[in-house]
């Protein structure tokens, strides 16, 4: 006689509605936060840049230019940011990988991705919520090393 009073509890269980998921990302406020920080970092460096910010999703959140800097740099850091985003590592780490990896090499060939060093995952708790991209600061090295700085900072 049991059985009857677990029953409906396994039915009702089975017919609940699922629940959506609780994501964290970028805020805006921490995008511009980010953005200001890395650009201050280029200049302590003596070097101006873009840098672009992404959430979770890949939607562009931030973008701030230098004054001197090449217009194709944009799109540059925009997609640096992406691609940490969506591979979860450094754009240094996927270039290098692709470069000694057979396996990877193919990595070069989606128009999306960007193995150029200058782009950082954002990640939060253990989790990535976005992307950071830095293009023009004068080379790859420094460009990730703006964005490091800036995530040190600011992202515990």
């Amino acid at each position: 006689m049991m059985i009857g009073p677990l029953i409906p509890l396994a039915v009702a269980a089975a017919t609940a509605l699922p629940a959506p998921a609780v994501q964290r990302s970028v805020s805006l406020e921490m995008a511009n936060a980010l953005a200001y920080e890395t650009l201050a970092s280029c200049r302590a460096m003596n070097r101006d840049a873009v840098v672009a910010v992404v959430d979770r999703g890949g939607n562009l959140i931030a973008l701030q230019r230098g004054d001197n800097i090449g217009p194709h740099n944009t799109r540059a850091a925009e997609l640096k940011a992406f691609t940490a985003l969506s591979t979860k590592t450094s754009t240094s780490g996927l270039a290098e990988r692709a470069a000694t990896d057979p396996g990877s090499r193919n990595l070069a060939n989606i128009p999306e991705l960007l193995l150029l060093g200058g782009g950082l995952p954002i990640v939060h708790a253990g989790e990535v919520i976005g992307g950071i991209g830095v293009a023009g600061s004068g080379g790859s090295v420094s460009d990730e090393q703006c964005a490091s700085a800036a995530l040190a900072k600011l992202v515990p």
